[in-house]
C-alpha cells in the first residue's frame, strides 16, 4: 500500500504541473512535451519521410495543396492574432507536400508539416475539399494533439505500472486477468474516446480556418459524405474506433457551420 501511495502521489502532481491551456481551444490540457522537444524530431522526421517517398511538384495538383496550404495558414494566423497570440506560431515551419500514395489519408506532424496523399484528390474534387482535408490536419498541429497524445500513453504506462503494484500480492493468473482487463479498459474508455475528442476538436478548427481562408465551410460536409461513400459503410464501431462514425461527423460537421461563418464575418467574409 505504501508503494501505491507513493505512486498515487506523484502522478497527481505531475498531473496538476502538465496541465496547460491552449490558446485556439481555451481548454487545459494534460502536456508533458515542450514544443523545443517536440519539433525538432517532428521536422527531422518529416524530412526523412520526403527522401524516402515520391514527392509530386510542379503539377497542378501539387500547386493546389501548396496554394491552399498557404491560405490556410493565414488564416490560423489571423485567427490567432484576433486571439491576442501573435507568438503562438513562432516556432512553426510550415511546409505543404503532396505524396504519391494510394492512401486516401493526409496528416500534419507538429510543428506545420503538411502532406496529402495523391490517393484522397478524387475525393477533396476542389480547392474547398483540400482546403477541408488541410485545415483539419493543421487544426491538430495547432492544437497540440500529437504532444497530448504522447502525454497520455505515458500516463497510461504509469497507470499499468500501478495495477502492477496493486496486484502484487495476488496469484499470476489474477495479476495477468487484472493486466488484461486494464489494457483493454484503458484502451477503450480513455485512450480511444481521447482520440475521437481530437477529431472533433480537430473538425471544428478546420471549419473555421476554411471559413477565414475563403472556403464556404458547407462544402467540408459534401467533402465528409464523400469520404463515406468512398469507406462503404466499412470500419470498426465508433466505440471501437479512434474516429466518429461517418454520420456522427457529418451531423456534428452541419451543428458547426453556423459558428464557423460567423467567426469569419468578424473578419470581413461573409457566407449566405
Amino acid at each position: 500500500m505504501k508503494k501505491q501511495s507513493i505512486l498515487i502521489v506523484v502522478c497527481t502532481i505531475g498531473l496538476l504541473l502538465s496541465c496547460a491551456t491552449n490558446p485556439i481551444t481555451g481548454k487545459k490540457t494534460l502536456n508533458f512535451v515542450s514544443n523545443s522537444e517536440l519539433f525538432p524530431s517532428s521536422f527531422q522526421q518529416y524530412g526523412t519521410f520526403l527522401k524516402e517517398n515520391k514527392v509530386i511538384s510542379g503539377t497542378a495538383y501539387a500547386n493546389s495543396v501548396e496554394k491552399v496550404g498557404e491560405k490556410i495558414k493565414v488564416a490560423a494566423e489571423k485567427y490567432l492574432a484576433s486571439l491576442g497570440q501573435t507568438e503562438y506560431l513562432k516556432d512553426y515551419r510550415w511546409e505543404y507536400k503532396l505524396v504519391e500514395s494510394k492512401d486516401v489519408n493526409a496528416w500534419c506532424m507538429p510543428g506545420g508539416k503538411i502532406v496529402v496523399y495523391s490517393g484522397i484528390l478524387p475525393i477533396t474534387k476542389d480547392e474547398a475539399g483540400l482546403a477541408t482535408v488541410i485545415g483539419h490536419e493543421v487544426s491538430h498541429a495547432l492544437a497540440n494533439h500529437g504532444a497530448q497524445r504522447m502525454s497520455a500513453a505515458q500516463v497510461q504506462s504509469i497507470g499499468a505500472v500501478g495495477v502492477s503494484l496493486a496486484t502484487g500480492g495476488k496469484s499470476e493468473e489474477k495479476q495477468q486477468m487484472w493486466q488484461q482487463y486494464y489494457g483493454l479498459g484503458s484502451q477503450v474508455g480513455v485512450m480511444l474516446p481521447f482520440s475521437r475528442s481530437h477529431e472533433s476538436e480537430a473538425d471544428k478548427i478546420g471549419l473555421t480556418l476554411m471559413a477565414i481562408a475563403g472556403y464556404n465551410p458547407e462544402q467540408a460536409i459534401d467533402f465528409w459524405t464523400r469520404m463515406a461513400a468512398n469507406s462503404s459503410g466499412q470500419g470498426q464501431p465508433e466505440f471501437l474506433s479512434t474516429h466518429p462514425s461517418d454520420a456522427t461527423r457529418i451531423a456534428n460537421l452541419k451543428a458547426m457551420v453556423p459558428e464557423a461563418k460567423a467567426t469569419a464575418a468578424k473578419f470581413g467574409i461573409v457566407y449566405k
